[in-house]
């Protein structure tokens, strides 16, 4: 946070909302010692931000607000297609030719699975466009985990996908996510969240292939901690995200067009 410090009430809720958006949480010490005034003003502010649905007042501070619909994944494939494509790309090259590969429900893992020629692999996943973009490319060996179809997230959820998934450990797990904090990766649905936590601990290596919009925010339910991922890719990387990394130990590799 700058050192100036604001002298109007609306410059300095800004700057709180500013900051809130960039790292995904702030604590309310923080803000007193960084703007320079009173602990009251400040709760009243955070009461006005959440009030705007700007951010989330946490006890001791806040966190990022997400008051939107969660779309569906045709539709998201839509959004930040450019950076999407570079990330899949850049995830591909980090697949051996023999591994086993989970490929995650998600547009960027789609993204992953059409490119997915002459490599020899193995593909487990649960998404069913992933599904149905490799069952006839060259080399590619899939399988498609049963369980309750999402429709929303075009993808297989529930009981019998997350006793499925407990038969496979694969070499590399390409796991996408709608929010990232120094937290960790969160999502918006809870049975989604599950399928990936359970992919996580039976892979080998996890990578989460993320465009640069997603940073700083939180979505509805944690997946886990930065300590349970190898590599984020991505298209532009700010401060606070290579920060993360660094003190998770977490290879951050940023692509460019």
């Amino acid at each position: 946070m700058p050192k100036e410090q604001p002298v109007f009430a609306e410059e300095r809720r800004q700057r709180i909302a500013d900051v809130v958006a960039a790292q995904g949480r702030v604590r309310l010490a923080e803000l007193v010692e960084s703007l320079g005034v009173t602990e009251p003003t400040i709760r009243k502010d955070l009461d006005e931000l959440q009030r705007r649905q700007l951010l989330r007042r946490t006890h001791g501070g806040a966190i990022a607000y997400h008051g939107r619909i969660e779309v569906n994944v045709h539709d998201r494939g839509q959004r930040h297609r450019d950076a999407k494509e570079l990330i899949a790309q850049a995830c591909r090259d980090e697949i051996v030719p023999g591994e086993s590969v989970f490929l995650d429900s998600g547009t960027t893992v789609e993204g992953i699975a059409s490119g997915l020629d002459h490599l020899d692999v193995n593909v487990l996943t649960n998404a069913l466009g992933v599904a149905n973009l490799v069952a006839d490319r060259p080399g590619v060996r899939h399988t498609l985990i049963g369980g309750q179809i999402r429709p929303l997230g075009g993808s297989l959820v529930g009981p019998v996908a997350l006793d499925n998934l407990t038969r496979f450990t694969v070499d590399i797990a390409f796991v996408g996510a709608s929010g990232l904090t120094e937290d960790g990766i969160s999502v918006a649905d809870v049975s989604e969240a599950q399928i990936k936590r359970t992919v996580i601990d039976r892979a080998r290596r996890v990578v989460v292939p993320m465009d640069s919009s997603k940073f700083g925010t939180s979505d509805f339910v944690t997946v886990c901690s930065l300590d349970r991922v190898d590599m984020i890719v991505t298209e532009r990387a700010t401060d606070d995200v290579t920060r993360w990394c660094q003190e998770h130990d977490v290879d951050l590799q940023v692509v460019e067009g």
